[in-house]
């Protein structure tokens, strides 16, 4: 698991340079990665406006809000980087980067749902953990304002799925969209911030079994970073798989649980 390091980005207007010097080649070459890259740079600017001008309620901990996100979206920027690199990538991060270049071709929905569930699952506890001492798991009222800033980031998340799915819809080709994605869009809107909410509970209840981790050492944290990788690259598998992925993240949930979490 990779914490905050020297090379790491130190503001959130850094990370949106270096997320657009990615992004921009995708874009030159078509390629199905960019969908999740440019929703994710216009969610990353909304935090930045949020945490400068709030609008939405602000943060409790606007400092440690911006390192959360920055840590966080280091653990997507490192696994792209490497597979652009070397063709490899952590996790579930390896399933996902792979499907982009599979056939049949995935449309674009499909790409930003397993970039988000990529991410989430497997991205974020780890992030909690590199923002969030030992002794501050411990401690409720600390978790509480933790997990207060985490909702803020998800109602800013669920304020831009109208305009994402807008601009989403206008990149796809002919067909992408069946009858039944149209008829479920408004629920795919509202069930946005359902999904968020099931994900969160369970993002914290691993963050928390790998904090208990690395209280035992290197090894016992490695071991349940490698088995949230597993459930996590588990989970995005099956929503590549052909099929009306909205109806199976209804039926099945967004998130992972590590064993005894």
């Amino acid at each position: 698991m990779r914490t905050a390091e020297p090379g790491m980005e130190t503001s959130i207007d850094g990370l949106l340079v270096r997320m657009e010097a990615l992004l921009e080649p995708m874009i030159a070459s078509n390629d199905e990665r960019r969908h999740f890259l440019s929703v994710y740079m216009r969610t990353t600017a909304a935090v930045r406006d949020e945490l400068a001008r709030p609008s939405l309620g602000g943060f409790v901990d606007p400092a440690w809000a911006e390192r959360w996100d920055l840590a966080f979206a280091e653990l997507y920027l490192e696994a792209l980087e490497r597979w652009n690199e070397d063709g490899t990538a952590p996790g579930p991060w390896q399933v996902a980067f792979a499907l982009a270049a599979s056939e049949p071709r995935i449309p674009p929905l499909r790409h930003l749902l397993l970039g988000m569930n990529a991410h989430v699952n497997f991205d974020l506890p780890q992030a909690l953990l590199a923002v969030i001492t030992d002794a501050e798991f411990d401690d409720p009222e600390v978790i509480g304002y933790r997990a207060a800033d985490h909702a803020r980031i998800d109602a800013i998340l669920a304020s831009r799925v109208p305009e994402e799915d807008r601009l989403l819809e206008a990149s796809e080709q002919p067909g992408d969209r069946t009858l039944i994605d149209r008829l479920m869009t408004p629920f795919n809107r509202r069930a946005t911030a359902r999904f968020l909410k099931e994900s969160r509970a369970k993002v914290w209840r691993n963050a928390r079994a790998l904090s208990l981790a690395r209280r035992d050492g290197p090894g016992p944290l490695r071991a349940r970073v490698v088995e949230l990788g597993e459930l996590s690259s588990g989970r995005v598998a099956d929503l590549g798989r052909p099929g009306n992925v909205i109806r199976r993240l209804a039926r099945d949930g967004f998130g992972v649980l590590l064993a005894g979490a």
